[in-house]
């Protein structure tokens, strides 16, 4: 029998989820100048194709499936065995460890910086821990574990790449720089966390030679009915010695000048982190996430060194078996004659220690 609680809590979700026309007081996260990706209320892709998270009727019950956990295959674990791991305190100079930690959580340690994407700890990709999406990845690093954070990097709003409740433990502990997208500042501060919000094109200087670059993304945002392309999307470009380090965060392909413009705005990225999955959110294919053949397309005009493939087998969001993901990149990868030691996926709490970036003659 459902309990009273949950059933509290699905129609909770409901509430949430359900896109609606009647809102009497939109959530206000930002106020600006229109832009080309700013209409004066709200964000979006200028390349067309806006992600309003199953606002067109087709998409709907879809997405309504995928928040009460009942999307996908079924054909996923209940777990997956996860032996997390302990981070370095410090990795100094140009040596480069990133750490994949679950979903698109991932630690990068360089330059004596411990910086981190989007963390999650959460267990279940959901506003409430009672219903919704359950991890099956349990984290790579426990929370507990994580060395001292200098740099929080927060891509948008959505429930699987913004935990509160995490980065409000990060940043007691802590007191790292939060950088983000516009808007998600004011949504932070709701939570007495302090962030740096900055447009696209815009950056925040960490220390002499290492700049934050917020960059552009094709997705969309929302926390909850009510505030839908209130915050920006974005990506990161980390410039470093030795070569950038790129965070693509959610992004669907779009028309790829994204990645076009990430490997203009470098001299060299060293390390890109692209999210593979999950590529059957909806039928047909939803334009706001990249798969494996499109993240490799995305690693060749990026013109990275490098890539860790993320954002897959920890929360079942598709109909994508929990697998799928890097075995379609391995695919990918050998249709372009491009080796797996270039472009990888780790397990959960696996370090990869990065190569340099061969000098060129």
């Amino acid at each position: 029998m459902v309990s009273r609680q949950a059933t509290f809590a699905t129609l909770a979700l409901l509430a949430l989820t359900a896109c609606s026309n009647r809102t009497p007081k939109p959530e206000i996260y930002y106020s600006g100048p229109i832009s080309k990706h700013f209409d004066g209320a709200k964000f979006f892709n200028p390349d067309g194709e806006q992600g309003v998270g199953g606002a067109q009727q087709a998409d709907r019950a879809k997405f309504l499936e995928i928040a009460l956990g009942k999307g996908g295959n079924h054909s996923w674990p209940r777990s997956v065995a996860v032996t997390p791991s302990i981070p370095l305190p410090r990795v100094d100079g140009e040596a480069m460890r990133v750490t994949w930690i679950g979903h698109a959580t991932t630690l990068v340690q360089t330059q004596g910086l411990n910086i981190l994407f989007d963390p999650v700890w959460s267990e279940r990709d959901s506003p409430l821990q009672t219903v919704g999406p359950r991890r099956v990845r349990e984290p790579g690093v426990r929370l507990k574990d994580l060395p001292k954070i200098d740099l929080v990097l927060i891509s948008h709003n959505h429930y699987d790449h913004l935990d509160i409740p995490a980065l409000t433990r990060i940043a007691r502990r802590d007191s790292p720089v939060i950088v983000t997208g516009l808007g998600n500042d004011k949504l932070l501060r709701k939570h007495q966390l302090n962030a740096e919000a900055r447009d696209w094109g815009e950056r925040v200087t960490l220390r002499p030679g290492i700049d934050v670059i917020v960059d552009r993304a094709h997705h969309w945002s929302a926390r909850g009915m009510h505030d839908h392309d209130r915050a920006l999307w974005a990506g990161f470009t980390i410039t470093l010695p030795g070569g950038d380090l790129y965070y693509a965060g959610d992004t669907g392909p779009g028309d790829m000048s994204w990645a076009s413009e990430a490997r203009h705005r470098s001299k060299a990225i060293r390390l890109a982190i692209l999210p593979i999955g999950p590529y059957h959110v909806t039928r047909p294919q939803t334009g706001n996430h990249i798969g494996p053949a499109d993240a490799v397309a995305a690693f060749r005009e990026i013109g990275t060194a490098h890539a860790l493939g993320v954002h897959w087998g920890t929360f079942e969001l598709s109909d994508e078996p929990i697998d799928g993901p890097p075995t379609l990149l391995k695919e990918a990868l050998a249709k372009h004659g491009l080796g797996s030691d270039r472009f990888r996926t780790v397990e959960a709490g696996e370090a990869w220690d990065v190569p340099q970036i061969a000098a060129t003659p």
